[in-house]
C-alpha cells in the first residue's frame, strides 16, 4: 500500500476551541478498573467538561491504549496524555500511535509528549543525562516517520515544559505547552516564552476543602512526591521559593501556590488566576482518595468551573 500524503495539525487556535477554558486532569485511573475509567469518562463528559488529562508512570497504564479505553467510553470528550513519557516507546511508535487514535476518534486525541523525571527513566535502563537533547531529537524521529492509513490531520502535540530551553522547544517545534505542579506567575513566565500563539494548558490541583489544615494536609501529601524530583524544585527556585521551602513536605507558602484550597469559588479564582496570566485551558485534578469522591467534587465544581 502507498504511504499517504501527511497531513498538518490543527492550528492552535482550533485546538483551544476544542479544549476548551477548564478541563480535568485525574491521576487516579491509572490504578482504576476499566470498568471505573470508562464510567468517570462519561461522567466528566456528560459533566460539561470539554477535555480529559491522564499520565503514565512505569507502573500505571500505557498512554496510548489508556487513551484509547477513553475515547471509546465517550463522543465528545477530548482525550490528552498529561504525558506519554518519550523514553517508554520510540518516535515512530508515538507518532504512529498518536496517527491511528486521532484517525480512529475523529481528531480527539491530544498527545502531551514529555521527559519525565531521572529517576522513572533510568529505572527503566534508560540514560537521562541530556533530556533536551533527547526530546529534540524525538520530535526529528516524529517527523521523519510515515503512516499508511489515511488521516484528515496530524495529532497536535504539546511539550511537557516548565523551564526557557523547552518552551521555546514546545514554541517552535509542537502546537503548545502543558505545564504541570505550576503557579499562576509560572503560567505568565511561560506565556511570556511561548508568545500569543502556542496553546499554554497547565496543570492545577485543587482541593475541595475549606479547613487550613485539612486542606494542607492532603495536598503535602500530593505535593511531596513531586518535591522529590529536581526538575519541579528548580524550576520553584525559579519562582523564587528556597530550599527551605521544600522541606516536611513543603511549606505552608508553597502548598498554597501549588494546590488551590477553599470553597467552590475560592478554586475558581485560582483559576481565573491561571486564564488572566495567559493560560488558554487549564486543567483541573481534584485532590481526594478515590474516583468517585474526585467526580464528586468535579459535579459540585463544574457551576463554577464551567461558566
Amino acid at each position: 500500500m502507498a504511504e499517504q500524503t501527511q497531513r498538518s495539525p490543527a492550528e492552535p487556535s482550533e485546538l483551544k476551541r476544542r479544549l476548551g477554558r477548564t478541563g480535568v486532569w485525574l491521576a487516579s485511573l491509572a490504578a482504576a478498573t476499566a470498568n471505573e475509567v470508562r464510567g468517570a469518562a462519561g461522567e466528566i463528559e456528560r459533566l460539561g467538561y470539554p477535555a480529559l488529562w491522564v499520565g503514565e508512570t512505569p507502573s500505571g497504564r500505557e498512554a496510548f491504549t489508556h487513551a484509547a479505553l477513553l475515547l471509546s467510553a465517550t463522543e465528545r470528550l477530548q482525550v490528552a496524555t498529561g504525558i506519554a513519557n518519550v523514553y517508554a516507546r520510540d518516535a515512530v511508535a508515538s507518532a504512529n500511535a498518536a496517527r491511528t487514535l486521532s484517525e480512529a476518534w475523529g481528531g480527539r486525541f491530544v498527545l502531551g509528549l514529555g521527559v519525565s523525571h531521572a529517576p522513572l527513566v533510568t529505572s527503566r535502563g534508560h540514560d537521562y543525562s541530556s533530556p533536551y537533547s533527547f526530546m529534540r531529537d524525538y520530535l526529528d524521529g516524529m517527523d521523519r516517520s510515515t503512516f499508511a492509513a489515511p488521516i484528515a490531520e496530524e495529532p497536535p502535540r504539546l511539550l511537557a515544559a516548565l523551564r526557557g530551553k523547552m518552551l521555546e522547544l514546545a514554541a517552535r517545534r509542537a502546537q503548545g505547552a502543558h505545564p504541570y505542579f505550576v503557579t499562576p506567575e509560572h503560567t505568565a513566565r511561560a506565556r511570556e516564552i511561548l508568545g500569543s500563539g502556542p496553546v499554554l494548558a497547565p496543570e492545577q490541583a485543587v482541593v475541595l476543602e475549606t479547613d487550613p489544615s485539612a486542606a494542607r494536609e492532603i495536598a503535602r501529601d500530593y505535593a511531596s512526591a513531586y518535591l522529590a524530583m529536581p526538575n519541579y524544585t528548580r524550576n520553584l527556585l525559579e519562582l523564587g521559593f528556597s530550599d527551605d521551602d521544600f522541606r516536611d513536605g513543603g511549606s505552608d507558602a508553597l502548598v498554597d501556590a501549588i494546590v488551590a484550597w477553599g470553597d467552590e469559588e475560592a478554586i475558581a479564582a485560582r483559576v481565573r488566576a491561571h486564564h488572566e496570566a495567559g493560560a488558554d485551558h487549564v486543567c483541573v485534578q481534584p485532590l481526594a482518595a478515590t474516583v468517585e469522591a474526585q467526580l464528586d467534587h468535579l459535579r459540585a465544581l463544574a457551576p463554577a468551573l464551567l461558566t
